[in-house]
Formats: structure tokens, sequence, C-alpha cells
């Protein structure tokens, strides 16, 4: 709101020839036979254990807002983005405090364990949501902490298994299609920054994502505030930028990635001397002054499908207010 001035083997042996014979070494066949078969981090068992723990200690965290409990289960950019919940929580209604401290859990559970990875994904719905997310774990100081969960209203594509019921990991700089999964990132952020006319016209506009990130840059200097200050949006770096994406049953890809972004709500020159604006509850969480700009940085991640060929799409995207200044 702007007001008048107060003060994101060969075998071991073979036939000897009639005329002499030879030695050979151990390559091939045996040495084949002898490595391991690729396994996955944890088997399916331990996946579920691993949920089971999450669940029990996110819901005792939510129902406190307690952070550091929850980043005993919680890591990466989903961590970010839940510490930022917590702590604008008395901003909310009481409505939205008691669907917040509801304890949920997770149904229709499918594990997909990547061979040779440090990783594991899964597919499921909460039983207070009809979309479906896929939950990313990966370790953090030794200990298993769920990394990143982004909920779809779209149906999520079909995941690749092998015979021993393995998923394959695609590899965050191994090109899909047009791009590679690290690379979907700063087409996003340039829906926001320039509607899509740079980086991102690398990836499809046409999903309900895309559009919501288009509208928010056309609108950006729309409303009864449009006269007095100017809205820009910008990338800013991700507070954590691992990739995780997973192999399609198509041969394409499916990621989740860290994307981030900061608002720049500035007055126009000719009203800086007599005006400020003040900020939104939420934003006075971060800084309760007035001032003359105010610059909000946003911490997400993103669910993208990447094709064989053609442009990837992003699918779904979770973005929390961590910051304002």
């Amino acid at each position: 709101m702007i007001s008048r001035q107060k003060p994101l083997m060969f075998a071991t042996a073979l036939a000897l020839a009639l005329t002499g014979c030879a030695s050979g070494s151990d390559d091939g066949a045996d040495a084949a036979a002898a490595s391991p078969a690729a396994k996955g981090a944890v088997t399916e068992a331990q996946a579920a254990k691993i949920l089971d723990n999450y669940e029990t200690v996110n819901n005792k965290a939510n129902s406190q807002q307690d952070s550091a409990l929850l980043g005993t289960v919680e890591g990466g950019q989903l961590y970010e983005q839940s510490k930022a919940d917590f702590r604008v929580f008395a901003t909310k209604s009481k409505e939205e405090q008691a669907a917040y401290k509801k304890p949920f859990r997770y149904t229709g559970r499918k594990y997909w364990i990547p061979a040779g990875e440090d990783w594991f994904a899964v597919t499921t719905k909460a039983s207070d949501s009809k979309s479906e997310a896929l939950l990313v774990f990966g370790k953090q100081y030794d200990d298993w902490k769920l990394m990143s969960s982004v909920y779809s209203a779209a149906p999520l594509p079909e995941i690749a298994t092998d015979d021993a019921g393995l998923a394959t990991a695609v590899d965050a700089d191994t090109r899909v299609g047009t791009l590679a999964p690290n690379q979907i990132p700063a087409a996003f952020e340039d829906l926001f920054a320039t509607g899509g006319k740079k980086a991102g016209t690398g990836i499809s506009q046409t999903t309900e994502a895309a559009k919501d990130a288009i509208e928010t840059y056309t609108k950006r200097d729309t409303g009864k505030s449009a006269g007095y200050a100017t809205t820009t949006y910008v990338s800013t770096p991700a507070e954590f930028d691992t990739v995780y994406a997973l192999r399609l049953k198509d041969g394409g890809a499916l990621a989740t990635v860290p994307t981030a972004y900061a608002s720049q709500y500035a007055l126009k020159a000719s009203y800086r001397e007599n005006y400020n604006i003040t900020p939104t509850k939420v934003e006075e969480v971060f800084n309760i002054r007035d001032r003359d700009t105010v610059v909000n940085t946003y911490q997400g991640t993103a669910l993208a499908t990447l094709p064989k060929t053609g442009k990837p799409s992003v699918i779904a995207s979770r973005y929390k207010l961590v910051d304002s200044q």
C-alpha cells in the first residue's frame, strides 16, 4: 500500500593348441559376472519407513511450528519454504492455521528407487489433497531428508523401471529433447522476468504453471498503485541447486528442479520524496519499516517433463516468500 511518508576370459583355461600353449588375462564375461548388480540406496521397505517417519515428525512440527524439529527430516529447497511458512504463520487466518496443523497421511504410495544413486522418489497423494505429488528424499549430513515436494494437478507420467524394479536416474546436464534438466530453472524464471521472451522460449508456455508465471509478468504494473510504483521480476539463485530426474517409460524424463526469483516493487522517482510503501502483514514479518522499495525473494521448486523430442513442460511449481527487504 502506498502511504504518505512516515519518519529467493576369457575363461581361465583355453584349449591348448597342439603346437604350443598360451595364457590369457581375465576380462570380459568373468569380470562382468563378478561385478555386483547395481542397487538402489534403499529397499522399498526401508523407503517406506523413511516416509513414515517423515510423516510423523512433519505432522508434529506443523502443529507446533517447530522448525528445528522439522529440520531433522526435511532439507533442501523444501525446508527453506517450510521455515518461511512457520515464520509467517501468525499472519494466516484461523482457518488456514487450523488446516496447516491438521495431521495428514500419504496414500497410494509408489516408490521409485534409481540404481546406483544416493536418493529415491515417491509418488503419492496427501490425505487432504486430490493432486499427486513427487517427493524426493536425499542424504543431508548422513540423514535422510525430504528435499523436494511438488504437487501436480495434472497426472504424472509413467516412470520406467528395469527387470529388478529399479528406476533410472537422468543426469542433470544431459539433454533430453531440447534442454537438459538443469537448464529448466533459468527458462522458467524468465517467464516472470520477461514474459518468456528470452530463455523462456525454450520451454512450453501452454501449461497452467507457465501461464500463471507469464500472467504475473503481464499484470506486474496494473492495479490502483500502478501510477505510483513499478514492479520488476528477476531470477535469483536458489538456496539449493540439486536437480533430481528420472527416466520415463516413453524415453523422456521427469525432473524436479530448484527455482527462485525476486520481485522489486519501487516508487517512481517523482514520488519518492513525499511517499513511502507500507509493507503488507506478511512482508512486515521480515521488515516492518516503510520504504520506497520492497524486494521480495521467493524460493521454489518446479516439476517438469522433458520429452525425447521437443520442448520441456513445467507442469507444476511451488514458491514461498522467504524474505522481504
